[in-house]
């Protein structure tokens, strides 16, 4: 199984037991701390399925120093011997190395802390030890204690003068059941059933959703453990306990509360967090030839096309080299953290000695997918088939080896009869499914081949039974234009081109980038962008441009650009608004309104020239542009000041680049279709 570690977001773990420093506390005060500590691991739970007997002894070290703390408070010394002193502040430091211990044993995963339950014991006893020593070195006969306070000292000597550690056999024969089942899976033997449901109970991992929230902290683990086998050992785990969830517990809906992670779809992000190309938040950015940004997978495909040049600036490309963007990449990930957003970066093929392999998470997952796909065959009801194929939403936006296994074993062809608007959630789990199993690449094929499924995608973007389905299915439709021969059969097909403009034209926010996105990937194709422009885009485009205006004025200078004097005569009215976002838009916006008004100006001719003159305070606005705009916009702003200053100097011919200015913009908006 292949996993990308960045693919699971870190979550705030405890500090390492090594990061703690003495406090730097008067007398009075160190012992006032040194008893609210101790008070507070005393009120800790004892772990109730791992490591009970560890944990509850620890507890009951602590309770007794909470007493003797107590007590030297009652006793009211001011004042201690340096070696005192420093027997209190090496006790601060074990104290809250001992409630990090048991913190993060209690908030991490229970799978994950039984594999660890024949060497945690030993961290437990290094602290009981640690608090032997101080204790034994503790100079209490030389402190004038009352006898009642010596005699606890002694006490609490004598628990913590163990000799060695205290394994649980319980723990260590839980543990083994689970190796061997592991190993068991590994060799393709699917795991006895009786025995798997004995070890979840134990866990008290008996439902749907405890399950669930396991995955997440499993999957939390992989980014916290820095050894690349325990990482590989922990994906084992999440493939283990993926299969146990669906054989032992059923499928299950989506919960409506708890922890769940929000989408990219449900913020705004910055616009420097944007990829010029798809218009979305940068998974992987990096940097081309001529110094631009782009994610990873847009500027591959870009490049993958055909294209050589850089898309924001039109530069050829010196050379086809993509240099990651770490910094920029920092601060997307900082920025998803802070927002509760997964970060699934695309990793790049140089890191690819960076993915776990993990033979039985692979092979845990092969029995996950046939286990669905059978239960999908039998169902004979709504509910059970919507739980199946949530399932198999989930797990197909895990990982790719998940989503190679679901089309391996034929799921497509079922799905096709789940895509109709009788039951809207069934329909959204069923082409979110198809959503994140195109993005393989090689599903991509196999999904435009199989019977019935582009038919059906098409015909949820058309006329879904909810925003969301039709979202998700223009973003199947973005997946997989990422071929190029996809590009060009969907581009062909008017139901797609009309689905997608009238989505973004009347669709909620989240739906309009969606449709967006996916126009402008269609848009590569010169026969696509003629397709738009008669199906009503340019309008779409200028009834988006109070709302979403960079995504806009993108696509329109790719239109304008690729579509000849039809698009062009299309796009004339919005001379006015596009000289508008010259003065007042983004700096991204700016650059593309600046482009799109060079090409509008050079291909349509003297007429169009006119009509940016007559627009009040125009070169003014340009001359600021060409000062303060970006490297790209500051040389189109300065390629319409020359096209003016040509046009006010009678050079026509020169507006259009050599042409003649006799094309007659208005002429042509006559043979636009309504």
């Amino acid at each position: 199984m292949a996993v990308s570690p960045h693919a699971f977001p870190p979550r705030k773990r405890m500090p390492s037991a090594g990061s703690f420093m003495s406090p730097n506390f008067s007398d009075h005060r160190l012992i006032q701390s040194l008893f609210l500590l101790s008070q507070e691991i005393s009120s800790l739970k004892p772990l109730r399925y791992i490591l009970r007997r560890n944990s509850a002894s620890i507890i009951r070290k602590a309770k007794l120093l909470s007493v003797l703390f107590e007590e030297l408070l009652r006793e009211q010394l001011n004042c201690f011997s340096p070696s005192a002193v420093l027997c209190f502040e090496e006790l601060y430091i074990v104290l809250q190395r001992i409630k990090t211990l048991i913190e993060d044993c209690s908030d991490g995963s229970k799978v994950w802390l039984l594999m660890q339950s024949e060497s945690l014991p030993n961290a437990f006893h290094e602290l009981t030890v640690d608090l032997s020593t101080l204790l034994d070195i503790f100079p209490a006969s030389n402190m004038n204690l009352n006898e009642d306070v010596e005699e606890l000292v002694v006490l609490i000597r004598k628990q913590c003068s163990e000799k060695k550690p205290v394994l649980d056999p319980e723990d260590d024969n839980m543990r083994s059941e689970v190796m061997k089942m592991l190993d068991r899976i590994k060799e393709e033997i699917v795991p006895d059933h009786s025995k798997l449901s004995e070890i979840f109970d134990r866990l008290e991992l008996g439902d749907s959703t405890s399950c669930r929230d396991e995955i997440e902290n499993l999957e939390d683990e992989v980014q916290n453990e820095t050894d690349e086998k325990s990482k590989s050992d922990v994906v084992a785990l999440i493939g283990l306990v993926r299969y146990a969830r669906c054989v032992l517990y059923e499928a299950s809906t989506p919960r409506a509360t708890g922890r769940r992670r929000r989408s990219v779809s449900d913020v705004n992000f910055p616009a420097d967090f944007r990829c010029p190309i798809s218009l979305d938040l940068m998974r992987d950015p990096v940097v081309v030839a001529t110094g631009q940004t782009y994610d990873r997978a847009s500027i591959n495909f870009w490049i993958q096309s055909g294209h050589n040049t850089c898309p924001k600036t039109g530069q050829t490309l010196a050379h086809t080299h993509l240099i990651p963007n770490r910094a920029l990449k920092n601060l997307i990930g900082m920025w998803c953290r802070e927002q509760r957003i997964p970060l699934e970066a695309t990793e790049p093929k140089e890191k690819v000695n960076s993915v776990i392999h993990n033979k039985t998470a692979l092979e845990a997952t092969k029995m996950t997918v046939s286990f669905l796909i059978n239960k999908l065959t039998a169902s004979q009801s709504t509910e059970m088939s919507n739980r199946v194929i949530h399932e198999l939403r989930v797990l197909a936006k895990a990982d790719s080896d998940s989503r190679a296994c679901i089309t391996e074993a034929g799921a497509l062809p079922l799905l096709v009869k789940f895509l109709g608007p009788d039951h809207p959630n069934l329909q959204v789990n069923t082409v979110t499914t198809i959503l994140n199993l195109s993005i393989l690449e090689s599903n991509k094929t196999r999904i435009m081949e199989t019977d019935g499924v582009l038919n059906g995608v098409i015909e949820v973007l058309r006329s879904g039974a909810t925003w969301e389905a039709k979202g998700n299915a223009a973003a199947t439709i973005f997946s997989l234009a990422g071929v190029h021969a996809n590009r060009k059969k969907l581009g062909r097909k008017t139901r797609v081109i009309k689905g997608l403009v009238e989505l973004a034209r009347v669709g909620p926010a989240s739906c309009k980038r969606d449709a967006l996105v996916a126009i402008l990937s269609l848009a590569g194709d010169r026969e696509t962008v003629g397709k738009l422009v008669e199906s009503g885009v340019v309008e779409m485009i200028s009834e988006l441009m109070d709302g979403q205006l960079e995504e806009a004025v993108t696509i329109l200078e790719v239109v304008v650009k690729r579509g000849g004097l039809l698009a062009v005569a299309t796009a004339y009215h919005l001379i006015g608004k596009l000289a508008a976002v010259l003065r007042e838009g983004t700096d991204r916006a700016r650059e593309s309104a600046a482009a799109t008004l060079v090409i509008i100006c050079r291909k349509g001719g003297s007429e169009a020239v006119a009509e940016l003159a007559t627009i009040m305070g125009i070169e003014r606005v340009i001359w600021e542009m060409v000062g303060t705009g970006t490297g790209r916009g500051r040389r189109k702003a300065a390629s319409l000041l020359r096209i003016l200053r040509r046009w006010a100097a009678g050079l026509d011919g020169e507006v259009m680049g050599g042409h003649s200015s006799t094309t007659n913009v208005s002429s042509t908006r006559i043979v636009v279709p309504g």
